[in-house]
């Protein structure tokens, strides 16, 4: 249905979607000023685009668990229990990785801040696998 108010026929609209189609899909800029186009990300931005960080991958340290943990629990959360912080990441809709991390540490533990708390989730995991390791 074509309405009065366009200003080009239905074939020349066809045509310059041809003629732009090879840009489009090239994977270059296709704006003429350099400072319209997105800026690069640099070496030390987070990488958000891998998902949230769980203990036990490959992308998991100390420091990137303890962001992640910090990023649901507050100040307020502390000192606690592993049921207790589990609790508290649920309400915050934390990724289950990051839940199931916790599930697995001792119930009668207590954890001051989320410093301890991390120290002993990757602790944790590489007692593990050294036991793994061992067999």
């Amino acid at each position: 249905m074509q309405r009065g108010s366009d200003r080009l026929s239905v074939h020349r609209d066809d045509e310059m979607k041809h003629e732009l189609q090879g840009l489009l899909r090239s994977g270059h800029p296709t704006r003429t000023e350099e400072w319209h186009d997105p800026e690069p990300s640099a070496e030390d931005d987070p990488q958000v685009a891998g998902g949230p960080v769980a203990p036990g991958t490959s992308a998991a340290s100390l420091a990137t668990v303890r962001l992640e943990l910090a990023r649901f629990l507050g100040r307020s959360a502390f000192p606690a229990t592993p049921r207790d912080l589990i609790r508290e990441l649920r309400r915050g809709y934390a990724p289950d990785a990051l839940v199931e991390s916790l599930e697995r540490l001792s119930r009668t533990s207590h954890y001051a801040n989320v410093q301890e708390l991390a120290e002993a989730v990757t602790g944790g995991e590489r007692q593990t696998a050294a036991r793994r390791g061992s067999r």
